[in-house]
C-alpha cells in the first residue's frame, strides 16, 4: 500500500494520517451532500423556476423536467403546478349584435403551459399567486373576452354557428391569457339563452317547420299512394274488361261458327231431301205431300230455333255491353274518386305550405317589425323616464325657488313688523310723560294715507272754483250760511273732542281744546 509506505518512510503517527484522510473524507462527503440538496429536480407536473442572478438580463429560468443547480445565495428557485384549474363562467347579460342580451354560462379549463416564451411569462405574472388568485385573474380576462366575441355576433350566428362561435372564444381568450403565462385547453358552453325568448322562438320556429315539412311530406306520400291505388284499380278493371270482352268475343266467333255449320248440315240435308224425293216422286206420290208438309215444319222449327238463337245472342251481347258499361262507369267512378283524394290531398299540403309560409312571415314580421318597435318602446320609455325626471327636478327646484321667496319676504316682513314695534316702542317711551300723545301721532302718521283715500274720491270731479254765496240772511240771530256754518263747527269741537278722548286719541292743537269750566261757575255761584 503506498499510504502504508509513506507512513513505514517518514516514520509518523499512522493515527494522524488516518486523522486527516477522514476529514477529507468528511469534507467530499459534506460537499457531495451540500451539492445534492442545491441540485433541484422538476417533476412532471411542475415547473422549476430559479430567480436571482441567472443568465444575461433575464429575470428567472423556467425548466420542465431535468434539474438545475441551485447556486445558494445567489439564486433561489420555486415551482409552478401543471394541473388544470377549471373556472366557472357565469356570464348574464351579455350583449349581442342585435342588441338582445344573452346568458352564456360556461366552464373554461386552463393551466400553465410548457411553452418557453409562456413559461417565462408565468414565472414573471402568476409565481407565488394561490390558485384562487390565478383564478380571479383568468376569470376577469375571459369574462372581457367572452362579452367581446358575444358583442361581435348576432343571435342566430350564436345558435346555429357554434363552430364559429368556438373558434372565436377560443382564438380571443387564448391570446389574453397567454399573457400571463396560461393556456387554453377546453371550453364547454353550457347552455345559451336570452332575457326576451328570442331563442326559445328561433327553436319553435324549426320545430314548426320541421313538422309542417313532415305533414307536407306525409301527404305527398299518401297522395302518391292514392295515385298508385287508384292507378292499380284502373289498371285491374281495363284488364278484367279485356278479358271480357275477349270472352265475348271467342263466344261470337264459336256462335258464328255454329251457324255455319248449321247451316251447312241443312243445306246437306235439303240436297239430300230433293235427291230422295226425286227417286221417290214416282213411287210415292202420297209421300211427297207429307215430304213437303215435313219440309215446311223442319223450316218452321229451324227457323223458330234460329230466331231463338239469335234472340239469345242478342241478349248476350246486350248483357255484355251492360257489363262493358257498367264496367267503364266504375272505372271512371274509381279514378274519380281517385282525383277526388289526390286534390284533397293537395289542398292539404297546400295549406300546410301556407301555413307554414304564414307562420314563417309571422316569425319574420316578429323579428324585423315587433323587435324594432320593441327597441322603439323602451327608448320612448327611457325618454318619458327622463322627460318626468326633468319635469320633477324643475317643479322641484320651483318650489324651492317659491319657498325661499316666501320665506325671504317673511323675513323681510318679520323685520319691517320688528322695526316698526320698535318703532312704537320707542314712541311710546317718548310719550311716557304724555301717554295721551302716542295715539295722536299714531293717528297723524295715518292722516296721509287716510287725505290719500279722500282725494281717491274726488279725484275724477272737476272743480274749476268754490263760490260761497251768503245773501246774509236764511239764519237765526241776523247770522249767514257761512258764518253759521262756522258757529256750527266750532260748536261741534266739544262732541268731537270728548269723542277723541273716549277713544285716547288727542287731536291737534289746530283743533283747540276743550277748557273745564264748572269750578269757576261753582266759585261764581259761591
Amino acid at each position: 500500500m503506498p499510504v502504508l509506505a509513506l507512513l513505514a518512510d517518514t516514520n509518523t503517527d499512522p493515527v494522524w494520517w488516518f486523522g486527516i484522510i477522514g476529514a477529507v473524507l468528511a469534507l467530499f462527503l459534506f460537499v457531495a451532500i451540500f451539492v445534492s440538496r442545491q441540485y433541484k429536480r422538476c417533476p412532471s407536473n411542475r415547473v422549476l423556476v430559479i430567480y436571482g442572478k441567472v443568465r444575461g438580463q433575464e429575470a428567472s429560468r423556467c425548466l420542465h423536467g431535468g434539474g438545475a443547480f441551485v447556486v445558494p445565495l445567489i439564486q433561489d428557485y420555486d415551482y409552478l403546478s401543471l394541473e388544470p384549474q377549471v373556472i366557472e363562467i357565469p356570464l348574464e347579460g351579455a350583449l349581442s349584435l342585435n342588441n338582445i342580451r344573452v346568458n352564456v354560462p360556461s366552464t373554461f379549463t386552463v393551466g400553465i403551459s410548457t411553452d418557453p416564451v409562456l413559461m417565462n411569462n408565468a414565472a414573471e405574472r402568476l409565481l407565488g399567486l394561490a390558485d384562487s388568485k390565478i383564478r380571479e385573474q383568468a376569470q376577469d380576462i375571459i369574462l372581457g373576452q367572452l362579452r367581446l366575441v358575444i358583442a361581435t355576433l348576432s343571435i342566430e350566428e350564436i345558435n346555429k354557428d357554434r363552430e364559429k362561435f368556438m373558434n372565436l372564444i377560443n382564438e380571443n381568450v387564448a391570446q389574453e391569457i397567454n399573457k400571463i403565462g396560461l393556456e387554453l385547453i377546453n371550453v364547454n358552453i353550457r347552455d345559451i339563452t336570452d332575457e326576451s325568448g328570442y331563442i326559445v322562438a328561433i327553436g319553435q320556429r324549426a320545430a314548426a317547420e320541421a313538422i309542417n315539412k313532415a305533414k307536407v311530406e306525409v301527404a305527398q306520400q299518401d297522395r302518391d299512394g292514392a295515385v298508385g291505388q287508384a292507378q292499380a284499380v284502373r289498371e285491374q278493371t281495363v284488364s278484367v274488361a279485356a278479358e271480357n270482352a275477349q270472352a265475348i268475343e271467342g263466344e261470337k266467333v264459336a256462335e258464328a261458327r255454329q251457324r255455319i255449320a248449321v247451316s251447312a248440315q241443312e243445306t246437306a240435308a235439303v240436297t239430300g231431301e230433293k235427291e230422295a224425293e226425286q227417286l221417290k216422286r214416282i213411287q210415292i206420290a202420297r209421300a211427297d205431300a207429307l215430304a213437303i208438309q215435313g219440309e215446311k215444319d223442319a223450316e218452321r222449327e229451324r227457323r223458330i230455333q234460329v230466331a231463338k238463337a239469335e234472340a239469345t245472342a242478342i241478349e248476350g251481347e246486350n248483357l255484355s255491353r251492360a257489363q262493358v258499361a257498367d264496367s267503364n262507369a266504375k272505372l271512371l267512378e274509381v279514378q274519380a274518386a281517385a282525383e277526388q283524394r289526390a286534390q284533397v290531398a293537395a289542398a292539404k299540403a297546400r295549406e300546410a305550405i301556407l301555413i307554414a309560409e304564414r307562420e314563417q312571415e309571422l316569425a319574420r314580421l316578429s323579428k324585423e317589425t315587433l323587435a324594432g318597435q320593441e327597441i322603439e318602446k323602451q327608448r320612448v320609455e327611457i325618454a318619458a323616464e327622463a322627460e318626468a325626471e326633468k319635469r320633477r327636478r324643475e317643479a322641484r327646484g320651483e318650489a324651492d325657488a317659491i319657498l325661499a321667496k316666501y320665506a325671504a319676504e317673511a323675513e323681510g316682513l318679520r323685520k319691517v313688523l320688528d322695526a316698526k314695534a320698535e318703532g312704537y316702542r320707542a314712541l311710546v317711551a317718548a310719550c311716557s310723560t304724555h301717554p295721551e300723545m302716542a295715539p295722536t301721532l299714531l293717528l297723524v302718521e295715518q292722516l296721509p294715507q287716510i287725505v290719500a283715500e279722500q282725494v281717491k274720491a274726488i279725484q275724477n270731479l272737476k272743480i274749476d272754483k268754490v263760490t260761497v254765496w251768503d245773501s246774509g240772511g236764511g239764519g237765526g240771530g241776523g247770522k249767514g250760511a257761512t258764518s253759521g256754518f262756522l258757529s256750527g263747527l266750532i260748536g261741534s269741537l266739544p262732541a268731537v273732542h270728548e269723542l277723541a278722548a273716549q277713544a285716547g286719541i288727542r287731536l291737534p292743537d289746530a283743533l283747540g281744546s276743550v277748557v273745564d269750566q264748572a269750578p269757576e261757575e261753582d266759585a261764581d255761584a259761591g
